[in-house]
């Protein structure tokens, strides 16, 4: 890759032509969780706090009816500093010389001014449309005045919360490579080998920990024992809709029976993955600026609610609140041990949260990775394959044409699922056997029924 080119991929904000194709879409802004008291005791004196997306610095507020609202974090007055404003219940104060605005960025007093002033009618801060989804209040930055596009019917959306957590994590990088670590369906034969295999009782929540649907001879097998042993995958991608790639991965077993892997990527930072026979995770890399990014992961059951304070512990073991920075990075060398790599995982940093593999890979890379660097094999046919998409995109955009995935209502309302599996299947007639045990697991879902079935590939 040219260098102009990567620069081109990688800056996202104001006034850059990445940065104008991400603000076409909803971006995950913060999660619910950080307005609970429980987790930030400061919430309940005051529910506001500084938020960055896409480079742009913002406060995010929720009003006394619990509706919230998002504006520029600049007073337009002197550009003082509103994350640090009074909130006052049905609007926000600057504390400089007093000028309160509303949710929609109106400016409602400017007290300091003469009796009779009408300065205030003059006066508007930028707001942002926002949108609680999933546990998770999503923000639109595009053009001002422009309407949103819908989000999808992806399964992470349309689940209750009974059968739904969110979560994220900040990673020192940029949003590209963090998103490309997703997509690349090699690397989990060897990022996140176990040498050993646990006792599946204790998978509950935790990624390659739980066993792949099916059985050989007789047995079932970990993930983890499947992706140690296989370690050269068939990759398949299938294009099902613009922006909506199939992912499938084929670890051929022995002459009766491969592996079959299903994941999807949704443009522009979203991949779908398997977590279990009955779980899936929707994860998305949102640019907080050039060279840090939030993950955002959507878990979603299709048989009992979710055991969110189980799998909520679990992760806030890997963090410090309130910001969601993970307790390992390059500070500590990630939690590498020479003698856990030796003797126990392939990487060396950690066995419980699979997301420090994924964060020193990409953190390793640098802050923005260099690809003029790279030398690119078959395996990274879905990377080389998704760049040329976000370039045709960035170019769409800057046209003034609409990109993938920026969809109308009734566009949104046809765009579900989409199906992921990680099983064992016949040789021959995998794609059968794959798909009906999607369709199985989505028919058992106690919350929707079965939506309609994906285009399916020409041939398997």
């Amino acid at each position: 890759m040219q260098a102009a080119q990567n620069e081109l991929i990688t800056r996202i904000g104001p006034g850059t032509a990445c940065g104008d194709l991400m603000r076409r879409y909803w971006q995950p802004l913060a999660l619910l969780d950080e307005f609970e008291p429980r987790f930030d005791p400061r919430m309940a004196q005051r529910p506001l706090k500084a938020v960055r997306l896409l480079g742009q610095d913002l406060v995010l507020w929720r009003d006394a009816t619990g509706r919230f609202s998002l504006l520029d974090r600049d007073c337009p007055h002197r550009g003082a500093d509103l994350a640090f404003a009074r909130h006052e219940g049905d609007g926000v104060r600057c504390p400089f010389h007093g000028w309160k605005f509303d949710a929609a960025g109106r400016c409602l007093e400017t007290p300091a001014e003469p009796l009779g002033s009408t300065l205030c009618e003059r006066v508007h801060q930028r707001s942002y449309p926002v949108q609680v989804a999933a546990g998770v209040v999503f923000a639109y930055l595009g053009p001002e005045g422009a309407a949103p596009p819908v989000l999808p019917a992806l399964d992470s959306f349309c689940a209750p919360a009974s059968h739904s957590f969110a979560f994220k994590g900040l990673w020192a990088c940029n949003w590209l490579q963090a998103f490309e670590v997703g997509m690349d369906p090699a690397h989990a034969s060897f990022l996140h080998r176990f040498l050993f295999d646990e006792s599946l009782d204790g998978a509950y929540g935790r990624q390659f920990r739980g066993a792949s649907a099916g059985d050989v001879q007789g047995q079932r097998w970990p993930m983890t024992r499947v992706l140690r042993e296989f370690c050269s995958p068939e990759i398949q991608q299938e294009q099902l809709a613009p922006g909506l790639t199939r992912i499938t991965s084929l670890r051929a077993i022995d002459e009766a029976l491969t592996h079959v892997r299903v994941t999807n990527a949704i443009f522009p930072h979203t991949f779908v993955i398997p977590l279990s026979e009955t779980l899936t995770i929707t994860q998305m890399h949102v640019p907080v600026d050039d060279t840090h990014t939030y993950w955002y992961s959507f878990f979603t059951s299709f048989a009992e609610p979710l055991d969110k304070e189980t799998m909520r512990q679990q992760r806030l073991a890997t963090v410090t609140l309130p910001d969601y920075v993970p307790r390992k990075g390059r500070h500590n060398n990630w939690g590498y041990s020479a003698e856990e790599q030796r003797t126990r995982t392939y990487l060396g940093m950690g066995e419980d949260d699979i997301n420090v593999h994924d964060q020193w890979a990409v953190e390793s890379m640098g802050a923005i990775q260099d690809r003029t660097r790279e030398h690119l094999g078959t395996s990274d046919k879905v990377i080389m394959a998704y760049r040329r998409s976000l370039l045709k995109a960035i170019e769409t955009v800057r046209t003034g044409g609409t990109p993938p995935m920026v969809l109308t209502a009734e566009e949104a309302a046809a765009t579900t699922g989409p199906d992921t599996i990680d099983c064992i299947a016949p040789a021959t007639g995998w794609l059968a056997h794959w798909q009906a045990g999607a369709a199985a697991k989505r028919a058992a879902a106690p919350w929707r029924a079965a939506t309609p079935a994906a285009a399916q590939p020409a041939s398997a």
